[in-house]
């Protein structure tokens, strides 16, 4: 798949779920509208969709929500979509989760072909991590990412910069992820939906923070790629990658590979634009591939070659109106 701009398509984000079993002050409200189960695409409908992205030339899913491990039975999809990996079909099948189920489905995770998975970590600080996620317990994420390196996984922590939040933080999350060999990417937070804080205060640009390491980390630029919109540097004194996902002061569109796809079926070309498809419609009009085939492909077609990411100061309102957890992380 060839989007407009030449950019093959080759890596597409599936969100399982929009429920969550926290409450991330960044990513949504307390009180949050959830889609109606009866609108969500089945975990057969799901299976099958995979598998069409993989036939039209995907070589990575990653699976999202909200919080893909709370979806009933999720196991039996990422077995079924695992089976491509084993089969040579598909390079990775990988998952981001915010590590609260992790204990339980670690091992399943790596029996199914998953070998990497991204943890959304925020803070060690456990109060302050029971702030910013409202509904989380520090204690039961730290033992599901044990349980996770424990079976095999390559973790990397997700970790967003939130102005005076957790930006006293990074220097000491750099080294914890230096002791266990995990990655850390660090991201700028996104204006998308309305939640119950003021995101201008929120916003700390990532160019700030990199200088700031910088005087007590030797960062080195490295070739390094997931996939995904990061870009990672070497830590010297730990060894480890240290990524910087900068939607806002550094757009990475340029290098576009991914759509996502929400859990009812509607696949939206880029993260910051409003432009989706509609992929349920076809995928139940017939047995066959054919229609959401086309679905997909005219969709591809109308890729934008970027995203308008800003932060509102003047009214406060977000770029995109949709949660994250809507669209998938």
């Amino acid at each position: 798949m060839i989007d407009p701009f030449g950019r093959a398509i080759t890596y597409v984000r599936i969100s399982v779920t929009d429920r969550c079993d926290f409450r991330c002050v960044y990513c949504m409200a307390e009180n949050m509208t959830f889609v109606p189960k009866a609108e969500l695409l089945t975990l057969e409908e799901l299976d099958r969709l995979a598998s069409v992205f993989i036939e039209l030339g995907v070589r990575r899913i990653r699976l999202t929500g909200g919080e893909p491990l709370v979806r009933r039975n999720v196991m039996w999809l990422v077995e079924q979509i695992g089976r491509h990996v084993h089969e040579g079909r598909l390079e990775e099948l990988t998952l981001t989760t915010n590590g609260s189920q992790l204990e339980r489905f670690a091992a399943d995770l790596y029996r199914c072909g998953v070998r990497r998975i991204n943890v959304s970590l925020d803070t060690l600080d456990a109060r302050k991590f029971e702030a910013l996620t409202r509904w989380g317990r520090f204690e039961k994420v730290m033992a599901g990412i044990e349980a996770a390196k424990a079976a095999g996984l390559a973790i990397k922590i997700n970790c967003v910069a939130l102005k005076g939040v957790n930006e006293d933080e990074f220097d000491r999350l750099i080294a914890w992820c230096g002791e266990e060999g995990f990655d850390l990417t660090l991201i700028e937070t996104m204006p998308m939906g309305e939640i119950d804080v003021d995101r201008t205060e929120q916003y700390l640009p990532l160019s700030l923070v990199r200088a700031r390491l910088a005087q007590r980390w030797t960062l080195e630029d490295i070739d390094y790629r997931t996939g995904g919109p990061a870009r990672y540097v070497r830590v010297k004194e730990t060894g480890g990658r240290l990524g910087f996902i900068t939607p806002l002061t550094h757009n990475f569109c340029e290098s576009c590979n991914r759509v996502r796809v929400t859990c009812t079926g509607t696949m939206y070309m880029c993260l910051g634009q409003e432009d989706k498809a509609d992929l349920r419609t076809p995928l139940r009009a017939s047995e066959g591939n054919e229609l959401v085939r086309q679905a997909i492909l005219e969709g591809i077609a109308r890729k934008p070659k970027g995203h308008d990411f800003v932060i509102d100061r003047r009214r406060n309102r977000p770029a995109v109106r949709r949660h994250m957890s809507v669209t998938g992380g």
